[in-house]
């Protein structure tokens, strides 16, 4: 059996609020304040094990192809070796840089699967992200970078210790119905809309005639 990870990577963004919100009681649901400061962001590499459901993650400052190696370094020494190692990512360009396909080729058993353009969604580790935002970062007051990452690497190490694999629900069948569906409708719309604009006639207004009196 192939090991197989599913690797991508997001920005977190820092911020501060003016005051902590209220937490959720009897009657009343939690409340956050309206503004906040933004003051920077964290590049966090993420890698989940389809199999288990095991996230290794890694926060550094940018997203380049240097980063990506190092990331790429840091994840092998934890695959047994002489498993296969199968990583799905989107077509970010620090992906397919030139000194990164010099580093798969070094290790043979790597090997990446590129996602379809404007399709990451179908990544397995999207999931893991949005679980991240919604529980941890999104209600979150974070007043550093140093906090942020933190909170980051506490959330995973908490998810680590119970995990689960990611189950894909939704009957793809399903999904293929729906976008066909969506995809007639859109069309239907356009033709319904060019059809009327040829078939009705452009309306002119007419002059409207000057009074008697209004004359000088």
């Amino acid at each position: 059996m192939p090991w197989c990870w599913a690797s991508t990577r997001r920005r977190r963004s820092r911020r501060s609020t003016a005051q902590p919100g209220l937490p959720l009681k009897n009657g009343r649901g939690a409340t956050l304040t309206h503004d906040y400061k933004r003051n920077g962001t964290t590049t966090l590499f993420a890698a989940l094990d389809v199999l288990t459901g095991a996230v290794f993650g890694r926060n550094m400052q940018r997203y380049r192809h240097h980063e990506f190696i190092r990331f790429l370094n840091a994840l092998d020494p934890d695959i047994p070796a002489g498993r296969l190692v199968h990583v799905i990512l989107d077509n970010y360009a620090a992906h397919k840089h030139e000194k990164v396909r010099a580093c798969v080729d070094r290790h043979p058993r790597w090997t990446f699967h590129f996602t379809p353009t404007s399709s990451s969604w179908l990544n397995a580790v999207e999931g893991f992200f949005a679980v991240l935002t919604r529980r941890r970062l999104h209600n979150g007051v974070l007043r550093s970078v140093v906090d942020l990452q933190a909170a980051i690497n506490r959330f995973i190490g908490e998810h680590n210790q119970t995990p689960k694999p990611f189950i894909w629900c939704t009957d793809p069948h399903a999904i293929i119905v729906a976008k066909n569906r969506e995809f007639q409708a859109l069309e239907s719309s356009t033709r319904h809309g060019e059809c009327a604009t040829c078939a009705a006639p452009r309306r002119t207004r007419k002059p409207r005639a000057r009074s008697s009196a209004s004359r000088p």
